[in-house]
């Protein structure tokens, strides 16, 4: 419970300053049993006035343009065409940078140059509905985080971790959650070699509600992100189990057994391969299928390639782990719309062979989906010989009892739309702003 912005929406709503106290105070002490109703009291008329002491604030450094959409109605975070519109936002915010691979290709980490070669840093935050599975949470964040590297084409040499618990939270999740972080980088020769360690908000936050992420960085020599994709390429897959959404779909649904299915490093283990070989030269692009699913990689590779995608659903079902397959049917979850952690290779046909062998060598299934053509960006679903929908949705799939509740589209899109423009305008104006006002007094 964030008790600050409790405190912020009582007095929006023109509640008197007692009656927020002692509410407050009752919120208090019902979630932190072992303090007095006197000592709630108290913290909850120190909230208050820290509130009224930062409320009505103006200028560049305290407020900010509110759009009025709301991350959960837009998305953000659940990998859809919400989630996607507000992520191009960013670039225009960020502006030019030398990168030589940047944020406006929409690949899952980014590179620069240096010393002679490319430098790829890339980080991954848990699943949210894993808080309370903090080994699950660490492992398959760190095993996130390493797919962004690889695929990028580069070796990942170091991890760093980021974890927070708000104020009620046990301490053993912290060590829990690392735990499962140090399981993936001891098994890749990975080190975890810094982190930090904080409250969720501070002292404003109750619970026990943890939340954190896991970044990478690694070194190549040979990139291959989305913007090599060219026509005429193929696109290879690999059998995939699921990470952390799949891990909290079996979760919440009752499905406890498919989540020994997750623990495994067969995606690390096929990338590591093509790093080893030759083979490596001959790809244009790898991807991991994560965001909104294969729905959502295919469509972002198309647009960041602005390129034709076509993909066959003929061996897609059988590349899915069995048992994961089996309860996303079960459940009636567009098994295409969610996070599968497959590894996708774009290659030249004369390659394709190759670089299949390798990565069967490693113990990996793989088939050849799809095909690269020329044409405007789209991206299409071959589904017995006949051409699909298969543009992201709204949200990915929705995986859990809870996202079946909320998975709706509440408000006009385009709408929203033109309100989350119009807030990134107001930060990169503010950033020019700023920029300006330190140039000066230089």
């Amino acid at each position: 419970m964030d008790i600050e912005g409790y405190v912020r929406r009582a007095f929006a709503a023109g509640r008197g300053e007692d009656e927020i106290v002692g509410a407050l105070a009752r919120e208090i002490a019902a979630i932190k049993t072992q303090i007095s109703d006197e000592s709630a009291s108290e913290l909850a008329r120190a909230v208050v006035q820290e509130v009224k002491n930062t409320t009505g604030l103006e200028g560049d450094l305290f407020a900010y343009e509110h759009s009025g959409v709301t991350m959960g109605e837009f998305g953000v975070g659940s990998r859809g065409r919400g989630d996607f519109f507000a992520h191009r936002q960013f670039p225009r915010i960020i502006g030019n940078a030398a990168a030589a691979v940047g944020v406006d290709e929409m690949d899952d980490a980014g590179a620069v140059r240096a010393g002679g070669q490319y430098t790829i840093a890339t980080v991954d935050g848990m699943h949210s509905r894993l808080s309370d599975f903090p080994f699950l949470a660490g492992f398959h964040v760190t095993r996130a985080t390493l797919r962004d590297v690889y695929v990028m084409g580069a070796r990942p040499v170091a991890l760093l971790s980021d974890i927070h618990v708000a104020d009620d939270g046990d301490i053993a999740k912290i060590f829990d959650y690392t735990a499962g972080i140090a399981v993936v980088a001891e098994a890749m020769g990975v080190p975890l070699v810094t982190g930090s360690t904080l409250r969720i908000g501070g002292d404003m936050v109750l619970g026990d509600r943890m939340t954190g992420c896991v970044g990478a960085v690694g070194v190549a020599d040979h990139l291959t992100p989305r913007k090599e994709t060219r026509p005429g390429d193929v696109i290879l897959m690999t059998a995939g189990a699921g990470g952390g959404t799949i891990a909290a779909t079996a979760l919440y649904s009752g499905y406890h057994e498919v989540v020994e299915e997750t623990i495994n490093l067969h995606f690390l283990r096929a990338a590591e391969a093509l790093l080893k070989s030759p083979a490596l030269a001959h790809i244009h692009t790898m991807t991991d299928v994560t965001n909104g699913g294969l729905r959502g990689d295919v469509y972002e590779m198309a647009g960041t390639a602005d390129c034709r995608i076509v993909i066959d659903e003929e061996h897609l079902r059988s590349l899915v782990e069995p048992r994961v397959l089996a309860m996303l049917d079960a459940l009636e979850i567009d098994y295409l719309g969610v996070s599968l952690d497959a590894l996708l290779v774009v290659v030249p046909p004369a390659y394709a062979d190759e670089i299949m062998a390798v990565i069967r060598g490693a113990g990996v299934p793989v088939e050849r989906i799809g095909r690269v053509e020329a044409g405007p960006a789209a991206s299409v679903l071959l589904s017995g010989g006949k051409e699909c929908d298969f543009q992201p949705r709204f949200r990915e799939s929705a995986y859990t009892p809870v996202k079946k509740v909320v998975d709706t589209e509440p408000r006009d899109f385009d709408e929203m739309k033109e309100k989350v423009r119009a807030a990134a305008d107001a930060a990169v104006a503010k950033k020019e702003r700023i920029l300006d006002r330190l140039r000066k007094s230089e």
